[in-house]
């Protein structure tokens, strides 16, 4: 990802020419005031600022001020045509990274912004590393060496400290709540309480007074006030999981809140403002519930400010032999079953599965181990059944190699056109017919799924 840059100065021209010039290094954020600048900083994980010192009826300085003061502050660098030794040495106070004389040089501001940029990094590495040692900071519970995992901690270490509303999607067990929990610990609301809400557990009928809560008598069952999951988290962070699961009403209510950020409980007219930071969780395909007319629209943007998809197990197998080593680790111990190791045909057989059940599956399959190990080592016996039928030796399971995977009206099936069309239906039920899905776990591109859909409904 590129590094965000934040160009302030109420000279158009200034603000174009800089920006035309950084916008192939940086992604680039203009503003022509303190306000709009103070608006981007509050919102955007922006890693430099190039500010100017006179800012209309503001100065500079008290923008670097506000900057310097953020729980992630960016490197900050004054420029100005009305400069001198005083002045600089005022901005070096305020906390500015460097402070230059207009006209500005291209060349040399490119060179700070390096030096400024190298400079973040280090501290924002800093800034992760003692989070990683915090066993409170939620990130210790994400593991992973892929690529894929070290751009999503460097997601999650961006987006924490600011008050952005967070969709993080992905197939169920890839670790949405630990993202969630992960942002929060990293946020300023760190200390204050983490309200998780199941929304798929929760009836249409019992969504709305769960929220919000409600007065008492408001309903039949109502016999006292409640407080609801929003005036809970005030101070703190609501995560609202599986979020596609909500009906259209209680959708109109949410977006009230998020725009309005306040509340009415059940039975109530009196607004309860609230100071909630909103995370929310989907494994379902949001954008086509909103062409579907199942999801509004107006909400999906509310909730999709920054978008955070963790990837299955399957695209990232390098990471399965960390993270069963760890489960062992942790679930040795839960066991009381210390120093164990997984062999070599036990590591094979886990990372040669596709774990459609994602990360959670896999911590099952190593307790399972675990359990059922009798030696200071867990064997591909020791696996569940799914895992170790593939691996083991003996005539019973080379002949279950050669078996075909599927089973048709409880006989087994060597018709290519009806096992394609059977793998196509799981992949769909797996992905909740979103066909991009289906197909990327198909290995096809979408327009050759569609092809083999018409094909089959053809016949």
């Amino acid at each position: 990802m590129k590094p965000v840059l934040l160009i302030v100065d109420d000279e158009k021209g200034t603000r174009q020419t800089l920006a035309a010039a950084l916008e192939d290094s940086y992604e680039v954020f203009p503003a022509a005031n303190a306000k709009g600048a103070r608006a981007i900083l509050d919102s955007e994980p922006v890693d430099l600022m190039l500010t100017d010192l006179r800012l209309g009826g503001e100065s500079g300085m008290d923008l670097i001020d506000h900057a310097r003061a953020l729980p992630r502050p960016p490197q900050c660098i004054m420029m100005t045509a009305y400069g001198s030794p005083d002045t600089a040495a005022e901005a070096k106070r305020h906390g500015a990274y460097y402070f230059l004389n207009k006209p500005l040089n291209l060349d040399e501001v490119e060179l700070l912004l390096k030096r400024a940029s190298h400079t973040q990094e280090l501290e924002t590495a800093n800034h992760e590393l003692a989070a990683r040692l915090n066993p409170n900071s939620g990130l210790d519970r994400l593991l992973g060496d892929s690529p894929q995992m070290q751009d999503i901690f460097n997601r999650i270490r961006r987006v924490a400290p600011t008050n952005a509303t967070v969709l993080i999607q992905g197939e169920t067990g890839t670790g949405k709540e630990l993202a969630a929990r992960a942002i929060h610990n990293l946020s300023t609301r760190g200390n204050a309480k983490f309200v998780p809400v199941n929304c798929a557990a929760l009836s249409p009928q019992l969504m709305e007074s769960e929220l919000f809560g409600h007065e008492k008598g408001s309903f039949t069952g109502a016999v006292q006030r409640r407080i609801g999951r929003f005036e809970e988290a005030d101070g703190g962070t609501i995560f609202l999981d599986e979020i596609g699961e909500i009906d259209i009403p209680t959708q109109v209510k949410l977006l009230r809140v998020l725009a309005e950020k306040s509340i009415e409980r059940v039975g109530s007219n009196k607004s309860i403002p609230v100071d909630v930071r909103v995370l929310a969780a989907t494994n379902r395909d949001l954008e086509a519930m909103v062409a579907a007319g199942t999801f509004r629209l107006d909400l999906y943007q509310r909730l999709n400010v920054i978008s955070i998809t963790l990837p299955p197990l399957r695209e990232r197998r390098e990471d399965i032999v960390l993270m069963a080593n760890a489960f062992l680790k942790e679930l040795g111990a839960e066991n009381r079953k210390e120093g164990l190791h997984l062999t070599r045909p036990a590591l094979d057989a886990l990372t040669a599965y596709g774990w459609p059940g994602n990360v959670r599956q896999l911590r099952t399959a190593i307790e399972h181990g675990v359990v059922m190990c009798s030696g200071g080592e867990v064997t591909p016996a020791d696996l569940p059944e799914y895992l170790h039928s593939r691996t083991q030796g003996g005539a019973k399971n080379r002949q279950k190699a050669t078996a075909p995977d599927f089973v048709l009206d409880n006989h087994p099936t060597y018709n290519l056109k009806l096992l394609e069309q059977e793998t196509i239906r799981r992949a769909l039920l797996a992905v909740h017919g979103n066909r991009t899905e289906a197909a990327k776990l198909l290995g096809i591109d979408r327009r050759t799924l569609q092809r083999k859909m018409a094909q089959s409904s053809s016949h």
